[in-house]
Protein backbone atom coordinates (compact mmCIF):
# COMPACT_ATOMS: atom_id res chain seq x y z
CA UNK A 1 0.00 0.00 0.00
CA UNK A 2 1.20 3.18 -0.80
CA UNK A 3 1.07 5.69 1.82
CA UNK A 4 1.77 9.50 1.45
CA UNK A 5 3.94 11.22 4.15
CA UNK A 6 5.91 8.31 4.26
CA UNK A 7 8.91 5.78 3.04
CA UNK A 8 7.68 3.71 0.18
CA UNK A 9 9.37 1.60 -2.24
CA UNK A 10 8.70 1.59 -5.56
CA UNK A 11 9.28 0.76 -9.45
CA UNK A 12 10.51 2.60 -12.10
CA UNK A 13 8.10 2.59 -14.99
CA UNK A 14 9.58 4.93 -17.02
CA UNK A 15 12.39 7.57 -17.86
CA UNK A 16 11.39 10.47 -19.19
CA UNK A 17 13.48 14.00 -20.57
CA UNK A 18 12.43 15.60 -16.60
CA UNK A 19 12.57 12.60 -14.62
CA UNK A 20 10.80 8.72 -14.24
CA UNK A 21 7.43 7.72 -13.47
CA UNK A 22 7.10 5.35 -10.25
CA UNK A 23 4.23 2.77 -10.29
CA UNK A 24 2.02 3.23 -7.70
CA UNK A 25 -1.48 2.13 -6.33
CA UNK A 26 -1.91 5.87 -6.26
CA UNK A 27 -1.50 6.27 -10.17
CA UNK A 28 2.03 6.94 -11.51
CA UNK A 29 4.14 9.62 -9.40
CA UNK A 30 6.98 11.63 -10.50
CA UNK A 31 10.57 11.46 -9.00
CA UNK A 32 11.86 14.63 -10.75
CA UNK A 33 15.58 14.33 -12.54
CA UNK A 34 17.37 15.89 -9.44
CA UNK A 35 16.26 12.80 -6.94
CA UNK A 36 17.61 10.30 -9.42
CA UNK A 37 20.63 8.40 -8.91
CA UNK A 38 22.97 8.74 -12.39
CA UNK A 39 21.86 4.79 -13.50
CA UNK A 40 18.53 4.50 -12.58
CA UNK A 41 16.97 2.19 -15.10
CA UNK A 42 13.15 1.01 -15.97
CA UNK A 43 12.21 -1.82 -13.52
CA UNK A 44 14.69 -0.81 -10.63
CA UNK A 45 13.08 -0.29 -6.98
CA UNK A 46 13.68 3.04 -5.40
CA UNK A 47 13.03 4.33 -1.75
CA UNK A 48 11.48 7.61 -2.04
CA UNK A 49 9.15 9.62 0.14
CA UNK A 50 5.82 11.36 -0.80
CA UNK A 51 4.11 14.64 -0.21
CA UNK A 52 2.35 16.97 -2.67
CA UNK A 53 4.24 20.04 -3.87
CA UNK A 54 3.31 23.84 -3.73
CA UNK A 55 1.03 23.05 -6.77
CA UNK A 56 -0.80 20.23 -4.90
CA UNK A 57 1.04 17.63 -7.39
CA UNK A 58 1.83 14.25 -5.92
CA UNK A 59 5.63 14.26 -5.79
CA UNK A 60 8.50 11.26 -4.87
CA UNK A 61 11.94 12.32 -3.49
CA UNK A 62 14.88 10.81 -2.46
CA UNK A 63 15.37 13.18 0.03
CA UNK A 64 14.26 12.18 3.84
CA UNK A 65 12.24 14.64 6.05
CA UNK A 66 13.17 15.27 9.71
CA UNK A 67 10.08 13.19 10.87
CA UNK A 68 7.32 11.01 8.85
CA UNK A 69 3.67 11.50 9.41
CA UNK A 70 2.23 9.85 12.78
CA UNK A 71 6.07 10.97 14.19
CA UNK A 72 7.18 13.99 16.27
CA UNK A 73 9.80 15.64 14.95
CA UNK A 74 11.94 18.48 16.51
CA UNK A 75 11.75 21.43 13.91
CA UNK A 76 13.01 25.11 13.74
CA UNK A 77 10.38 28.02 12.40
CA UNK A 78 12.05 29.77 8.87
CA UNK A 79 8.71 31.55 8.99
CA UNK A 80 5.38 32.77 10.08
CA UNK A 81 2.37 34.79 8.01
CA UNK A 82 -1.13 35.19 8.40
CA UNK A 83 -1.42 31.69 7.21
CA UNK A 84 0.47 29.74 9.88
CA UNK A 85 4.16 29.24 10.39
CA UNK A 86 6.41 27.67 8.10
CA UNK A 87 9.12 24.59 9.40
CA UNK A 88 12.50 23.53 8.23
CA UNK A 89 12.09 19.51 7.83
CA UNK A 90 14.63 18.55 5.42
CA UNK A 91 12.63 18.79 2.11
CA UNK A 92 12.54 21.81 -0.14
CA UNK A 93 8.89 22.72 0.86
CA UNK A 94 8.67 23.51 4.26
CA UNK A 95 6.13 21.67 6.34
CA UNK A 96 3.19 24.55 7.40
CA UNK A 97 1.88 24.96 10.80
CA UNK A 98 -1.36 26.73 10.40
CA UNK A 99 -2.24 28.86 13.25
CA UNK A 100 -5.34 26.61 14.44
CA UNK A 101 -2.43 23.79 15.05
CA UNK A 102 -0.28 25.80 17.26
CA UNK A 103 -0.55 25.73 20.48
CA UNK A 104 1.40 29.04 21.09
CA UNK A 105 2.20 31.24 18.18
CA UNK A 106 5.14 30.07 16.50
CA UNK A 107 8.05 32.62 15.94
CA UNK A 108 10.91 32.61 13.63
CA UNK A 109 13.98 31.46 14.65
CA UNK A 110 12.70 29.00 17.55
CA UNK A 111 12.84 25.20 17.63
CA UNK A 112 9.61 23.26 18.45
CA UNK A 113 8.27 19.58 19.15
CA UNK A 114 5.68 19.33 16.27
CA UNK A 115 3.49 16.00 15.17
CA UNK A 116 3.28 15.48 11.64
CA UNK A 117 0.38 14.40 10.02
CA UNK A 118 -1.58 13.81 7.48
CA UNK A 119 -4.89 15.67 5.93
CA UNK A 120 -7.62 12.69 4.55
CA UNK A 121 -9.71 15.12 3.04
CA UNK A 122 -6.73 17.33 1.49
CA UNK A 123 -4.06 14.66 1.05
CA UNK A 124 -1.58 17.19 2.52
CA UNK A 125 1.13 16.97 5.21
CA UNK A 126 1.01 19.70 8.06
CA UNK A 127 2.10 20.00 11.02
CA UNK A 128 0.50 20.67 14.72
CA UNK A 129 1.80 21.60 18.63
CA UNK A 130 -1.16 20.54 19.54
CA UNK A 131 -0.30 17.49 21.40
CA UNK A 132 -2.38 16.79 23.98
CA UNK A 133 -4.74 15.14 21.25
CA UNK A 134 -2.19 12.31 20.40
CA UNK A 135 -1.40 11.32 23.89
CA UNK A 136 -2.78 8.73 26.09
CA UNK A 137 -3.98 8.96 30.05
CA UNK A 138 -3.86 5.07 30.55
CA UNK A 139 -0.43 5.72 32.95
CA UNK A 140 -1.30 4.37 35.51
CA UNK A 141 -1.62 1.13 34.28
CA UNK A 142 1.80 1.59 32.19
CA UNK A 143 3.56 2.85 34.31
CA UNK A 144 4.49 3.29 38.25
CA UNK A 145 6.60 5.21 40.52
CA UNK A 146 10.19 4.36 39.24
CA UNK A 147 9.60 3.55 35.55
CA UNK A 148 12.50 4.51 33.25
CA UNK A 149 11.37 6.42 30.42
CA UNK A 150 12.41 8.54 27.70
CA UNK A 151 11.94 12.13 27.15
CA UNK A 152 11.44 14.52 24.69
CA UNK A 153 11.33 18.26 26.19
CA UNK A 154 8.77 19.91 24.51
CA UNK A 155 7.95 22.81 26.08
CA UNK A 156 9.34 25.40 28.82
CA UNK A 157 7.31 26.90 31.95
CA UNK A 158 7.69 29.15 34.96
CA UNK A 159 7.91 25.29 36.93
CA UNK A 160 9.69 23.02 34.56
CA UNK A 161 10.27 21.33 32.03
CA UNK A 162 6.87 19.84 29.69
CA UNK A 163 8.60 16.52 28.40
CA UNK A 164 6.81 13.75 25.68
CA UNK A 165 7.30 10.66 27.96
CA UNK A 166 8.00 7.37 25.58
CA UNK A 167 6.04 9.60 23.14
CA UNK A 168 3.06 8.21 24.55
CA UNK A 169 2.33 10.50 27.51
CA UNK A 170 3.22 13.96 28.70
CA UNK A 171 5.12 14.77 32.13
CA UNK A 172 7.01 17.70 33.87
CA UNK A 173 10.65 17.98 35.59
CA UNK A 174 10.53 20.27 37.93
CA UNK A 175 13.02 22.96 37.82
CA UNK A 176 14.42 23.02 41.49
CA UNK A 177 14.77 19.73 40.48
CA UNK A 178 16.96 19.78 37.55
CA UNK A 179 20.85 20.18 37.57
CA UNK A 180 21.40 21.17 34.28
CA UNK A 181 20.07 23.57 31.86
CA UNK A 182 17.47 22.20 29.39
CA UNK A 183 15.87 23.30 26.20
CA UNK A 184 13.12 22.19 23.94
CA UNK A 185 14.03 19.32 21.93
CA UNK A 186 16.60 18.05 24.65
CA UNK A 187 16.06 13.97 24.39
CA UNK A 188 16.89 12.01 28.09
CA UNK A 189 16.49 9.20 30.34
CA UNK A 190 14.26 10.08 33.47
CA UNK A 191 12.27 8.17 36.12
CA UNK A 192 8.20 8.93 37.37
CA UNK A 193 8.65 9.95 40.51
CA UNK A 194 4.98 10.39 41.04
CA UNK A 195 1.74 9.95 39.30
CA UNK A 196 -1.23 11.92 40.55
CA UNK A 197 -4.51 11.62 41.40
CA UNK A 198 -5.61 13.67 38.23
CA UNK A 199 -3.35 11.17 36.03
CA UNK A 200 -0.68 13.52 35.68
CA UNK A 201 2.97 12.62 36.30
CA UNK A 202 6.00 13.81 37.85
CA UNK A 203 9.07 13.47 36.50
CA UNK A 204 12.66 13.05 38.01
CA UNK A 205 16.32 12.52 36.58
CA UNK A 206 17.78 10.81 39.76
CA UNK A 207 17.46 6.99 40.23
CA UNK A 208 15.49 5.61 43.29
CA UNK A 209 17.41 3.77 45.78
CA UNK A 210 20.42 1.87 46.04
CA UNK A 211 20.73 2.33 42.03
CA UNK A 212 20.86 6.21 43.11
CA UNK A 213 23.02 6.08 45.39
CA UNK A 214 25.19 3.92 43.92
CA UNK A 215 25.75 6.29 41.25
CA UNK A 216 26.20 9.51 43.14
CA UNK A 217 28.85 8.10 45.12
CA UNK A 218 30.89 7.48 42.01
CA UNK A 219 30.02 10.83 40.85
CA UNK A 220 31.34 12.41 44.21
CA UNK A 221 34.33 10.03 44.60
CA UNK A 222 35.47 10.91 40.93
CA UNK A 223 35.03 14.37 41.78
CA UNK A 224 37.43 14.54 45.27
CA UNK A 225 40.25 11.90 43.21
CA UNK A 226 39.84 15.03 39.94
CA UNK A 227 40.63 17.69 42.65
CA UNK A 228 43.51 15.89 44.32
CA UNK A 229 41.76 14.07 47.14
CA UNK A 230 40.16 16.82 49.00
CA UNK A 231 37.67 19.45 48.36
CA UNK A 232 35.67 21.86 50.35
CA UNK A 233 32.22 20.53 50.14
CA UNK A 234 30.27 18.72 53.52
CA UNK A 235 27.38 17.81 54.39
CA UNK A 236 26.88 21.23 55.52
CA UNK A 237 27.80 22.84 51.97
CA UNK A 238 24.49 24.43 51.04
CA UNK A 239 22.10 23.26 48.15
CA UNK A 240 22.88 25.42 45.52
CA UNK A 241 26.99 24.76 46.01
CA UNK A 242 26.23 21.27 45.60
CA UNK A 243 23.82 21.49 42.74
CA UNK A 244 26.30 23.68 41.02
CA UNK A 245 29.22 21.28 41.94
CA UNK A 246 28.02 18.06 41.52
CA UNK A 247 24.77 18.29 39.66
CA UNK A 248 22.29 16.50 42.54
CA UNK A 249 20.18 17.55 45.41
CA UNK A 250 22.00 17.94 48.86
CA UNK A 251 19.87 14.73 49.99
CA UNK A 252 21.65 12.91 47.52
CA UNK A 253 25.22 14.28 48.17
CA UNK A 254 24.63 13.31 51.14
CA UNK A 255 23.80 10.07 51.16
CA UNK A 256 26.46 9.65 48.91
CA UNK A 257 29.20 10.79 51.72
CA UNK A 258 27.66 8.31 54.28
CA UNK A 259 28.01 5.34 52.24
CA UNK A 260 31.86 6.34 51.15
CA UNK A 261 32.14 7.09 54.95
CA UNK A 262 30.84 3.54 55.90
CA UNK A 263 32.75 2.00 53.66
CA UNK A 264 35.90 3.84 55.04
CA UNK A 265 37.15 5.57 51.59
CA UNK A 266 36.48 9.57 53.15
CA UNK A 267 37.22 11.18 56.34
CA UNK A 268 34.75 13.93 56.88
CA UNK A 269 35.74 16.93 58.36
CA UNK A 270 33.61 20.01 59.02
CA UNK A 271 33.96 21.90 55.67
CA UNK A 272 35.85 19.36 53.75
CA UNK A 273 36.18 15.89 52.36
CA UNK A 274 39.25 13.96 52.50
CA UNK A 275 39.79 10.85 50.60
CA UNK A 276 41.78 7.88 52.25
CA UNK A 277 43.58 6.10 49.49
CA UNK A 278 44.82 3.06 51.07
Amino acid sequence: MTELGKLNTLEVLRIVEHGSYLASDLGDILLPTKYMLPDTAIGDEVEVFLYKDSEDRLIATNLVPKGMVGEYAVLECKDDNDVGAFMEWGLEKDLMVPHAEQHRRMRRGEKYVVRICLDPRTERIFGTSRLAAFLRTDQQEQLSPGSEVNLLIYETTDLGYMALIDEKYRGILYKNEVFKPLQVGDKLTAFVKKIREDNKIDLTLEKFGYSKVTDAKSIVWNILLQKGGEMPFSDKSSPEDIKQHFQMSKGVFKNALGALFKEQKIKLEPNKVIAIIK
